[in-house]
This record gives C-alpha cells, sequence and structure tokens, in this order.
C-alpha cells in the first residue's frame, strides 16, 4: 500500500515538472498551430463579401451624404469661382488646408469619386444575388404546411360536429372547406396550393413578395440614379451670361462669361437657339405694405426666342420658372442696373461709350459698384470708378441708395488715370481695377474730383476728359444648363420612391389551412406567419377562421332533418407566435 502511494505521488511530481496540458505525450509535444492563412483569393472574397454586404452599402449612403455636406457649405469653384477665390483671400492658411483637401472641388474630388464608385460596386454587388433568389421565388410553390401550427401567429383551432349523409358522389366536409379556404385566399391575392397529407388536406398560401419586388426596384432605381448623375457630369454643361436689355444671347461658346463642361462633352452637339431681352421687370415691397421695405417681390425676364426651323416665341423667365427650350435650360439668377456712359479724353476722342454692367454690393437699396476701363484713351489710360445709385444720397455714410428701384437713379465716381495693365497678357477681371498703380484727377487744392451725375447730365473734369450719363436700362443674369441624364434621373428617382413605398406597406405573410377528419368530426386549423411586424395578421387568420366555420354551418341540405346532426361541438384555441 505504502508503495503504490509512492508511486503515485511520483507520477504527479513528474506531470507538474512537464506542465503538462494533456495526459497523451505526443499531443504535449506538438506546437501549437496558427490560423489558417486564407490566401490572396481567401483574402480577396472576404474582402469582396464584405464590400456587398447590405450593411456597408448603408455606411456608404451615409458616408456619400456626409461628403456631401461640405459642398453646401463651402463655395464651389464650378459654381462660383469668384467667391471661392474671396473665401480663400479672407481664410488664408486655412482656406489652403481645405483647398488642398479638395473642399471648393468636392463633387469631383478623389474622397468623393472613391465613395460614390465603392457604393456603385456595392449595390450591385447586393442586388444582383438578390434579384436571381428572388426570381426563384417568383417562378416557386407557396411553402409546405409546417406539421404543427400551434407555433404560429393567430393559430385558430375549431372542432366541427359530423355531418349528415351527404351521398357517395358528395364532397366531404374537409374537402368543402379546403376549397373554400383556397378560394378565399385566392380572393385576398394569395398565391395557393393544395397539398395532400397524411390523414389530412391543407392550402399553403402566400402573399406579400411585392415588398421583396419593391425592395429589389428601390435599389436597382438607386442605381440607376448613379448611372445618371455620373453620365450627366460627362456629358453636361453648364455656363452663365449677363445680357443687357435689347441685347441678345447665341448659343455659342464665346458668348459665355463663364462655362463649365464634363469630359465627354462635344461642343458641336450643343442646341442652336438665340434669344433677346426685351425687358426686365422687378417689384418692391414700398412702405405702407406688409412686409421689409425694399424686399423683393418678383422678378421677370421677357425674352423672343429664335430656334431654327421654328416660329419665334416670346417667353416670360422668372425665378424658378426657367425657359425650356431643345436641349437646354435657362434660368434666372440674377439682376441689375447697366447706366449708359460716354467718356471722352482730353483728346476729344469718345474712349467708352453705352450701357456699363455695374456689380450690386448686397444692400436692400441696390447700391452697385461701377468700374470703365478706358485702355484707349490718350494720353493716358483712363478708369472710372465708382458707384450707381437707384435711389441715392450720399450722407456721413457716404454715397449709397435708399431704395432698389430707380426712383432717384445717379452716379457717384472718380476718374484715376495711368496703366491700367491691360497689354500685359494676364486676364483680368472687368468689373476690377487696381488703383495702386493710378492716379486720381484732382481739383486745384489736390483733392479728387468726385463727379455725381443724374440721367442726361454731363461733367467735363480739370484735364479735359468728359462724362455724361445717358441713360438706364437694366440686365439679367442667365444660368444656362445642358444634361442629357436630366429626364433619366427623374425617373429613376420616381421608380425608387415607387418601390420604397411598396417595400414599406406590402406585407409579407404566410397562411396554412389544415383540415383533419376524425371520428368525432372534422378539425380546422388555421395560422399565419409574417415576415416583419404584421399586427393585422392575427385578426386576419382568426377572421378566416369564423368566415370558413360560419359558411360550413350554413351548408345543410335541410336544418329539420332529424337524422342530420348538427355541429356536436365547436371550440377555439388561439396561440400568438412570431417569425423567426
Amino acid at each position: 500500500m505504502t508503495e503504490e502511494r509512492t508511486s503515485t505521488s511520483a507520477d504527479a511530481g513528474a506531470a507538474a515538472e512537464s506542465s503538462a496540458w494533456s495526459s497523451k505525450p505526443e499531443v504535449d509535444r506538438k506546437r501549437p498551430r496558427s490560423a489558417p492563412s486564407l490566401g490572396l483569393r481567401g483574402t480577396l472574397l472576404f474582402l469582396w463579401r464584405q464590400l456587398t454586404s447590405m450593411q456597408t452599402a448603408l455606411i456608404l449612403l451615409m458616408l456619400l451624404a456626409i461628403a456631401a455636406v461640405p459642398g453646401s457649405l463651402y463655395p464651389q469653384r464650378s459654381v462660383n469661382p469668384t467667391l471661392t477665390e474671396q473665401f480663400l483671400e479672407e481664410n488664408g492658411r486655412w482656406g489652403e488646408i481645405l483647398d488642398t483637401l479638395g473642399f471648393f472641388d468636392v463633387f469631383s474630388s478623389t474622397w468623393f469619386s472613391a465613395i460614390y464608385l465603392l457604393l456603385f460596386i456595392s449595390l450591385i454587388g447586393c442586388i444582383v444575388p438578390r434579384v436571381g433568389v428572388h426570381l426563384r421565388q417568383l417562378r416557386a410553390r407557396p411553402p409546405r404546411t409546417p406539421s404543427r401550427l400551434t407555433r404560429f401567429t393567430g393559430y385558430t383551432r375549431i372542432e366541427l360536429g359530423r355531418s349528415g349523409d351527404r351521398g357517395a358522389d358528395a364532397p366531404t366536409v374537409a374537402d368543402d372547406l379546403i376549397e373554400r379556404a383556397r378560394r378565399s385566399l385566392r380572393r385576398s391575392r394569395y398565391r395557393t396550393e393544395i397539398r395532400e397529407e397524411k390523414g389530412a388536406r391543407s392550402v399553403s398560401a402566400e402573399r406579400g413578395l411585392l415588398r421583396e419586388s419593391g425592395n429589389l426596384t428601390f435599389h436597382i432605381a438607386l442605381v440607376g440614379v448613379l448611372i445618371c448623375i455620373a453620365g450627366g457630369q460627362l456629358t453636361s454643361y453648364r455656363g452663365q451670361i449677363t445680357v443687357i436689355e435689347g441685347d441678345g444671347f447665341a448659343n455659342s461658346l464665346t458668348q459665355y462669361d463663364s462655362f463649365e463642361s464634363g469630359a465627354w462633352f462635344d461642343e458641336t452637339e450643343m442646341p442652336d437657339f438665340r434669344f433677346t431681352l426685351e425687358d426686365f421687370r422687378a417689384t418692391y415691397v414700398q412702405p405702407g405694405e406688409g412686409g421689409s421695405v425694399g424686399e423683393p417681390r418678383s422678378f421677370e425676364a421677357d425674352v423672343e426666342v429664335s430656334t431654327p426651323g421654328q416660329a419665334q416665341l416670346s417667353k416670360t423667365v422668372q425665378v424658378n420658372k426657367p425657359l425650356h427650350v431643345k436641349g437646354a435650360s435657362m434660368y434666372l439668377l440674377g439682376n441689375g442696373y447697366a447706366p449708359a456712359v460716354t467718356v471722352t479724353d482730353p483728346e476729344g476722342n469718345v474712349v467708352a461709350e453705352g450701357p456699363v454692367i455695374t456689380v450690386p454690393m448686397g444692400d436692400t437699396g441696390y447700391t452697385s459698384q461701377l468700374v470703365i476701363k478706358a485702355p484707349d484713351a490718350r494720353p493716358e489710360q483712363t478708369a472710372v470708378v465708382g458707384f450707381f445709385l437707384p435711389t441715392g444720397t450720399i450722407d456721413e455714410q457716404g454715397p449709397h441708395s435708399l431704395y432698389p428701384d430707380s426712383l432717384d437713379p445717379q452716379l457717384a465716381v472718380t476718374v484715376h488715370q495711368g496703366d491700367l495693365g491691360m497689354d500685359s497678357g494676364i486676364p483680368q477681371n472687368a468689373y476690377e481695377v487696381d488703383l495702386s498703380t493710378l492716379t486720381p484727377v484732382v481739383e486745384e487744392d489736390g483733392a479728387p474730383v468726385l463727379v455725381r451725375l443724374y440721367p442726361g447730365q454731363e461733367f467735363a473734369l480739370p484735364d479735359g476728359t468728359t462724362l455724361s450719363f445717358d441713360g438706364l436700362r437694366r440686365y439679367a443674369a442667365f444660368d444656362i444648363a445642358h444634361n442629357p441624364f436630366e429626364h433619366w434621373i427623374l425617373l429613376s428617382a420616381l421608380v425608387a420612391v415607387g418601390g420604397l413605398i411598396l417595400s414599406l406597406f406590402v406585407p409579407r405573410r404566410r397562411v396554412w389551412v389544415r383540415v383533419r377528419e376524425t371520428a368525432d368530426g372534422t378539425v380546422l386549423e388555421v395560422a399565419g406567419l409574417a415576415r416583419s411586424d404584421d399586427p393585422a395578421l392575427e385578426d386576419d387568420v382568426r377572421a378566416l377562421a369564423s368566415s370558413l366555420t360560419e359558411a360550413q354551418d350554413g351548408t345543410s341540405d335541410d336544418p329539420h332533418d332529424p337524422d342530420q346532426e348538427r355541429p356536436a361541438r365547436a371550440t377555439q384555441h388561439s396561440s400568438e407566435g412570431s417569425a423567426q
């Protein structure tokens, strides 16, 4: 006994010294293996499955929405390059960082395009397998009736008493109930299948496949929207023009003030049309009327449109009511004043003449900046800089307008001479001038000459230069856009909305009716199953069971026949189940 204990203790010590994890020495001597490598093919397959999952598609869709936010917060070069450059000048280093990150060209940036393409690939990867599965479901028979219906929604069991003798050729109660159930479910737009079971018959019904069809339609239409947007970006163009009353515009590249187009844009396919701005009207809130004084009420531009092979049309363009011609749409963007000014140099030469487009400075009175450049003036080049005031006054605040309508129009300008820098070959902004290289025309006391003109007046400067305010006209700024995919984008968006409505409001259901003949009579079982939350399913199942039993009770050939037994008992059992 002592020897056995000693041997056991020795074995235990040896086991402790070896720090064994198993009683099998051959296992103990093996080194633990690392996880098997996926390999290149396995890794690519794993990444593809992750990318094409619905969760990834939803995340990418959310990222795309977030990535589009900077496009509405910061000025975009494609929309307003002048405002973009102004933002960069005002924000210094911070503006340079944002520019490097592409925040001023969001929708053409690398990171936005990457999200866009990944979402596109993810959606296609999600849709293609689901389409195949759904097509097979549409062709498949309704699923078989489960053996136990008690665990499903609205389970109802009704025991019907034995009926009288129906004759050899008469259908049984079970056959009658099954046929009634099939017809009732078909009227409710169910796909039905009668199945023969051991000792029973059943109807298997299914409805709501349109829900999945709507879901797939939504995602396919969403892919269509992405394709159309990408196609529009590649083939569309957009340009801005400014037209003065009485002047016209022909749709050609040389006529645009600014123009941008997609990479696949073909200049030869530009729609051929022209128009003339006949009249521009603007109305504003006047004193005593409701609203803020000077607030705009309406802007209307009357144009005469000509297209080859068609009669000339008279149209009125308004804000949010564009003009549509074949292949292009014209939107009213802005407006302003164009005073007609004539500038004569000291040698008597007319160096500038006609209406000059002024730029509103943003106040409610429409105070507008005026710049006239006369590079042909002699003996020195001349620039006229100042303000146009629709309803003008000059006080301690300087020249400004009190009301946006032209109730008291006037010019308040100064004249400068020197080198305008227009011979350097560097493009300049027509509405800006660098005064640091110019010298103002001054009075005898050395003060700059301030010229204030009303319509019809002329002013002669000490050096012989003369200015005259000859009249006043309005101008309108238009945005002309051409996108061959815009109708397809609208159609795809409408289809997507329709598919989304179907996927949200069409319930996916399965309903089973089983009838079993027993020695004591007939047993009817009805139950249903919902693919998603469907609170009305339970009531519908019970209503179906009730309608079947009521119809069966009313099939007696003669209610007064003593040989015919009435239903012995009718008991109802219900069980609330759910689809997992």
